[in-house]
């Protein structure tokens, strides 16, 4: 049987959840007659036995797979896992510690299928501990990416080739829905419940993970830039350098002719364009590796 939707389920320390969302599972695909749907649950190298407890379901649940790290990787790792090892057309998203409800990710694929979009992802509707932080983050993704979504931190599906074809490196997979705009695909959104949680703690709390975040967000977007224009990017920066280079120099030569030679100003002119030629170098560098990247995307995408 070919299947349809795969629910990857990255999981740390989500011993208790184990049970419960499977449960959950079953009950939806039996309620929609769903049987071409499989869970991926993942193991991130949980220390709390998660691992076990989720192997003594794989004989009573046809729909699951168990797989696991050996050490904890971070969940950008997790949902890779997962998607390698799935089957789907479409590829849901699915946090283990229950807040989200299973089947909200039918009505998801629904809207997908209707409408078209490669990737959907739900506005969480509910009490939510980290509203503040979450609005910050959202705003600032729609400022720098201009994604037309309000929540892009949050459950998601989308079409197997969108996963496959952007990069994700570690703790990237806040940015999916981002990064999938900035690649072509088309994002759309639908409201979804936000369940408070039951068993566990959240693991991703604390001042410093606003920090990462914001700091992870710079790196996409200066990524971003550089693979699609990076004789723009560097080469604006090299310019700059250029000018100031010849402004200085121009101002150098004239104070030199009124008997006012300044040393230093000459120094500042060989620096200017040292660097200017340096960022120039960089930007054509970068042309070819992008040529290179664009060469490789074609690659992947015929598998299509």
């Amino acid at each position: 049987m070919k299947i349809d939707v795969s629910i990857v389920v990255p999981a740390y320390n989500e011993r208790e959840n184990v049970k419960p969302l499977l449960e959950e599972c079953e009950e939806i695909f039996k309620k929609y007659d769903i049987k071409d749907w499989e869970v991926i649950y993942v193991d991130d190298g949980s220390k709390d036995g998660t691992y076990e407890e989720a192997l003594k379901y794989i004989s009573r649940y046809k729909f699951l797979k168990v797989l696991r790290h050996p050490r904890n990787l971070g969940k950008t790792a997790a949902i890779l896992t997962g998607f390698y090892n799935s089957s789907g057309r479409y590829i849901a998203i699915l946090d283990a510690d229950l807040q989200f409800k299973v089947e909200d990710i039918v009505r998801m694929v629904d809207e997908m299928k209707k409408y078209g979009y490669d990737i959907i992802t739900g506005k969480k509707v509910g009490k939510y501990e980290k509203a503040f932080v979450s609005q910050v983050y959202n705003l600032l993704n729609r400022l720098l990416f201009g994604v037309p979504v309000s929540d892009m931190n949050s459950m998601k599906v989308l079409k197997r080739e969108v996963l496959d074809d952007i990069p994700l490196r570690k703790e990237w997979h806040r940015y999916i829905v981002a990064l999938a705009w900035v690649y072509g695909y088309s994002v759309g959104e639908i409201d979804i419940t936000l369940r408070p949680r039951l068993h566990g703690v959240s693991k991703y709390r604390g001042i410093g993970r606003v920090f990462i975040g914001v700091a992870d967000l710079l790196a996409v977007k200066l990524y971003t830039m550089f693979i699609q224009k990076p004789l723009l990017t560097f080469g604006s920066v090299g310019g700059i350098f250029m000018i100031l280079g010849t402004i200085v120099g121009i101002l150098s030569v004239i104070l030199r002719i009124m008997g006012h030679g300044y040393r230093p100003l000459l120094l500042l002119v060989v620096l200017f364009i040292i660097l200017g030629t340096m960022f120039w170098t960089l930007a054509l560098l970068g042309e070819v590796v992008a040529s290179i990247y664009d060469e490789v995307r074609k690659l992947k995408k015929k598998r299509y």
